[in-house]
C-alpha cells in the first residue's frame, strides 16, 4: 500500500498537469469562447468516462497481478502521450487546423480524438488498481477510498505547483515532461509489487438475493446519487472560480488556485472518511449529510463573503477600483478562497468513501462497481461543467445557478428524509432535518444577480449601472452620474470586464490613441478591425478617419455588447449610442484570434485594444503566433497597432514584423510588412484637425493631448536591423505567468539595442 499510495498520488499530481496543458493547447485551436472551452472539457471527460467503462469491464476479469500490470501500463501509456502530445494537440490541431474547421460537431470530435487514448488510460486505472488491492470486505472501501484520496490531493497539489510554480517556470512543454517522468515513476512502482501479487483470476460472484447483495441499495441508485453529488460539486466549483475571479481578478494563478484548493480538500476529505467507514453500519446517513452539509456550508460562506467584501479590512486589499494581481490583494485573494472552498470541498470528499463502503458487497466485483460508480461521477462532473457553464449561467447567472444547486440539495435531504422517515425515531434524524431547511433558506436567502454583482462592483447608493451576466462573463459599469456627483451630460464611470477595470467612460486617452493612430497613419484606412471592444473607446476612435468605411470591433465577453447597449438607451447623444446605431460600426461578440485565423478578408488596419499581461489569457494576444496571423490578415501596406506594455511583448512585436515602431512614452506598437509612413509632425497635424479634435472630444472632453503620447524619440526596427529574440509563445506565455517571470515595462525603454540581450 506505501508504494502505491505513492504511485497514485504521482500519478494524480500528472493528471492535473497534463490536464492544465492540454486545454490550453486546445483553446487555441477550438477557441477561446465559453461555448469553445465546454466542448474541450467535454472531450477529456468523455474519455475518461469511456476508460471508467472499460475498467469496470475488464478488471474483474483479472488476476491481481495483471490488474497491477495493467494499471503500470495505463501509467506508461499516458507518459508516452505526454512527451508527443505537443505535435497532434498544438502543431496539427492549433496551428494546422487553425481557422479550417468550424463546426462544434468537428472540433468536440477532434479534441475527442486527440484526447481519447491518454483520458481511457487515466479512467481506466482506477478500477484496475482496486481490483489489484481488494483483497478483504472489510478493508476494500477503505483501501479504494485512501487511495483515491491520495490521488486527488496529488492532483491538487499538481493544480496548485502546476499553475504557481511549474507552468510559469517550464513552459507548457517542459511541464509535459516533467508529468511524463511522474507518471514513469507510477508505473515502476506498481511494476516492483508484480512478485508478490497472485496470478489466479477471482470466481465469478455469487447470486445471492438482491437484499443481501446490495443491503444499503442497488448499485444504480448510487450512481444516480453520485451522478448528482458530482453534478452539483463542479457547478458550485465554477461558480466559485466565477465569483472568485471578480473578488480577485483573473489571472493565470486564479484558476489553478481555487482547483487545487478544491481538489486538496477534497482530497482530504476523502483520507479522512476512509479511516471512518470500516467500523460504519450504514454509511448512507453519513453520506447525506456530508452532501447536503458542503453544499450549505457553502452557501452560507459565500453569503459571509459577498457581505464582507465592502468592510474593514477585506475593501482594504480587494475593493473593486484596486489593482488585485500582487501583494496584499493577491495574498487576500488567496485566503478568502482557501475559506469559502476549503470547508464545502472537505464535507463533499468525504462521500466518496461512504459511497464505496455501501456498493462493495462482493470481492469477485469490486472492479466493475469501482467502474461504474467512478463513471456516474464524471458523467455528473461533466454535466456539472457543461450546463453550468453553458446553460444555467447563460440563463438564470450566477445567482440563479446557486438557487438551482440549493433546490437539489434540499430534494437529496427530502428524498433521504422521507425514505427513512417510518424507520428512525425523530431524534435522530434532527440532523439531516436541519440540513434540509438550511438548504431551504439558502434557496430563498441568496441574493439576485443584480444584487450580488452591485455588491462585488462597489455599486454606492443612487448610482446607476448597466450590466450584464452570461456565459462568456460578466460585464458591469457603474455609471456616477446619479450619485453625490453633480450629474453630467454623458456616462461617467468605470467600465467592468471580468473584474477589471482597465477602462472607463469617458474613454481613456490611450484607449482612443490606440484606435486613432492607425487610421491617422494609413493614407487610405478604409477597413479597420479591432481585436476587442472593451469601454469602447479603441473601436469608437478607430472611426477617426473619413476615408475609413467599416470598423469592425470582435468582444470575447458578450454582456459587454448588452451592457452598451443599456448605456446607448440611456445616453442616445453619446460615442457608444453612435457606435451601436451607426452600421458603420459592426460590434460582434467572438473570438478575434478565431475570427483571424477562419476568415479571409485584408484589413488596412488591424488594432488590439489594451490588455494587461498579466490577465489571464493574455498570452493569446501577445504571442507570436496570434502576431503571424495578424501579419496573414493585413492589406499591403496595412498596419497592425498594439499596446506595449513589457519588455518581452516589445521583443516578440518586433521579431515578428519586418517594419516596427515603438512610440514613446505611449508604449504604443504599430507593425508592417511594408514601411510604415511616420513622421511625427504630420500625425502631431493630423491630430490637430479640428474633425480629429471634435471625434475624439466626443470621446473624452477633458483630454487633447495625443501628440504628447509620442513626444519621445520612436525605437524603430526595420528589415536589416537586429532582432530581438522571440520571448512570448502560445506555449510559453512568460509575461501571463508574471510571478514566476518578473514583468518589466517598456517606460524606461531607450533604445533598441536594449532588447537584444533580454533574457
Amino acid at each position: 500500500m506505501p508504494r502505491l499510495a505513492v504511485a497514485f498520488f504521482c500519478s494524480g499530481f500528472a493528471a492535473l498537469l497534463c490536464q492544465i496543458v492540454w486545454q490550453r493547447m486546445l483553446g487555441i485551436f477550438a477557441g477561446s469562447d465559453t461555448i469553445s472551452a465546454a466542448l474541450v472539457v467535454g472531450a477529456f471527460l468523455a474519455g475518461l468516462g469511456l476508460g471508467s467503462i472499460l475498467g469496470a469491464k475488464l478488471a474483474d476479469r483479472l488476476s491481481p497481478f495483471h490488474a497491477l500490470l495493467g494499471f503500470a501500463l495505463a501509467e506508461a501509456g499516458v507518459a508516452g502521450f505526454a512527451l508527443v502530445s505537443k505535435l497532434f494537440l498544438y502543431d496539427l490541431l492549433a496551428t494546422g487546423l487553425a481557422g479550417v474547421v468550424d463546426s462544434p460537431a468537428a472540433i468536440f470530435a477532434l479534441c475527442f480524438a486527440g484526447l481519447v487514448l491518454p483520458t481511457t488510460l487515466m479512467g481506466a486505472s482506477l478500477p484496475l488498481l482496486a481490483r489489484a488491492v481488494a483483497t478483504s470486505l472489510d478493508t476494500v472501501a477503505e483501501r479504494i477510498g485512501s487511495l483515491y484520496g491520495l490521488n486527488t490531493l496529488g492532483a491538487g497539489l499538481g493544480a496548485l505547483l502546476g499553475g504557481w510554480v511549474l507552468v510559469g517556470h517550464l513552459g507548457f512543454v517542459g511541464a509535459l515532461a516533467l508529468a511524463a517522468g511522474l507518471d514513469v515513476l507510477a508505473a515502476g512502482l506498481a511494476l516492483t509489487l508484480l512478485p508478490g501479487l497472485s496470478r489466479i483470476a477471482p470466481s465469478p460472484p455469487a447470486r445471492v438475493a438482491t437484499a443481501e447483495a446490495e443491503p444499503f441499495g442497488s448499485l444504480r441508485l448510487w450512481c444516480l446519487l453520485v451522478f448528482l453529488s458530482g453534478y452539483i460539486i463542479v457547478a458550485l466549483e465554477i461558480v466559485w472560480v466565477r465569483l472568485m475571479g471578480q473578488v480577485g481578478q483573473y489571472h493565470a494563478y486564479l484558476f489553478p488556485t481555487v482547483l487545487g484548493i478544491f481538489l486538496l480538500a477534497d482530497g482530504a476529505g476523502i483520507a479522512v472518511a476512509s479511516r471512518m467507514v470500516r467500523r460504519m453500519r450504514d454509511p448512507r446517513p453519513a453520506f447525506f449529510l456530508t452532501q447536503a452539509g458542503g453544499f450549505a456550508l457553502g452557501a452560507a460562506l459565500i453569503l459571509l463573503l459577498v457581505w464582507a467584501l465592502p468592510h474593514w479590512p477585506i475593501n482594504q486589499y480587494v475593493s473593486a477600483d484596486m489593482q488585485r494581481l500582487r501583494d496584499g490583494g493577491l495574498v487576500t485573494t488567496v485566503l478568502l478562497t482557501l475559506a469559502v472552498v476549503g470547508p464545502p470541498s472537505f464535507l463533499i470528499g468525504m462521500t466518496f468513501p461512504f459511497v464505496q463502503r455501501a456498493v462493495q458487497q462482493d470481492l469477485a466485483s469490486v472492479g466493475a462497481r469501482v467502474g461504474w460508480v467512478q463513471l456516474a461521477n464524471i458523467l455528473g462532473n461533466a454535466a456539472g461543467s457543461i450546463l453550468t457553464g453553458l446553460v444555467t449561467f447563460h440563463l438564470i447567472g450566477t445567482a440563479g445557478t446557486l438557487r438551482l444547486l440549493a433546490a437539489l440539495s434540499l430534494l437529496l435531504m427530502l428524498g433521504w428524509l422521507w425514505r427513512t422517515g417510518r424507520g428512525r425515531p425523530s431524534w435522530a434524524r434532527r440532523p439531516e432535518l436541519a440540513l434540509a431547511a438550511a438548504c431551504g433558506v439558502a434557496l430563498v436567502a441568496l441574493p439576485g444577480n443584480a444584487a450580488l454583482w452591485s455588491r462585488l462592483h462597489a455599486e454606492q447608493p443612487g448610482q446607476r449601472i448597466a450590466w450584464s451576466e452570461d456565459r462568456s462573463g460578466i460585464a458591469f459599469f457603474r455609471d456616477d452620474n446619479g450619485g453625490d456627483s453633480p450629474p453630467r451630460e454623458g456616462p461617467h464611470g468605470p467600465f467592468f470586464i471580468q473584474g477589471f477595470s482597465q477602462g472607463r467612460i469617458p474613454f481613456l486617452p490611450i484607449h482612443q490613441f490606440l484606435g486613432a493612430v492607425g487610421p491617422l497613419l494609413h493614407p487610405d484606412p478604409k477597413a479597420v478591425l479591432c481585436i476587442g471592444i472593451g469601454s469602447g473607446g479603441t473601436p469608437w476612435a478607430a472611426g477617426v478617419s473619413e476615408a475609413t468605411q467599416s470598423v469592425r470591433a470582435i468582444e470575447l465577453v458578450g454582456p459587454v455588447l448588452t451592457a452598451h447597449a443599456e448605456i446607448a438607451a440611456r445616453y442616445p447623444a453619446s460615442p457608444i449610442a453612435e457606435m451601436v446605431g451607426n452600421p458603420r460600426w459592426a460590434l460582434e461578440y467572438g473570438d478575434g484570434r478565431r475570427a483571424l485565423a477562419r476568415g479571409e478578408q485584408l484589413y488596412d488596419v488591424i488594432q488590439a485594444d489594451a490588455i494587461l499581461p498579466e490577465g489571464s489569457h493574455s498570452g493569446l494576444l501577445y504571442s507570436a503566433e496570434f502576431l503571424q496571423q495578424v501579419r496573414a490578415r493585413l492589406a499591403p501596406g496595412g498596419l497592425y497597432v498594439q499596446w506595449g506594455p513589457s519588455r518581452r511583448v516589445v521583443a516578440t512585436f518586433a521579431a515578428v514584423f519586418p517594419h516596427s515602431l515603438l512610440l514613446m512614452p505611449g508604449s504604443v506598437l504599430i507593425g508592417s510588412d511594408s514601411p510604415i509612413p511616420y513622421d511625427p509632425a504630420r500625425l502631431a497635424r493630423r491630430f490637430a484637425q479640428p474633425e480629429v479634435v471634435a471625434h475624439l472630444a466626443r470621446g473624452n472632453r477633458d483630454f487633447g493631448d495625443y501628440a504628447g503620447l509620442f513626444a519621445e524619440p520612436a525605437l524603430a526596427w526595420e528589415p536589416g536591423s537586429p532582432r530581438p529574440p522571440v520571448l512570448l509563445t502560445d506555449v510559453f506565455p512568460r509575461d501571463e505567468f508574471y510571478l514566476n517571470n518578473g514583468v518589466r515595462y517598456t517606460h524606461a525603454l531607450r533604445r533598441p539595442e536594449d532588447l537584444l540581450e533580454e533574457e
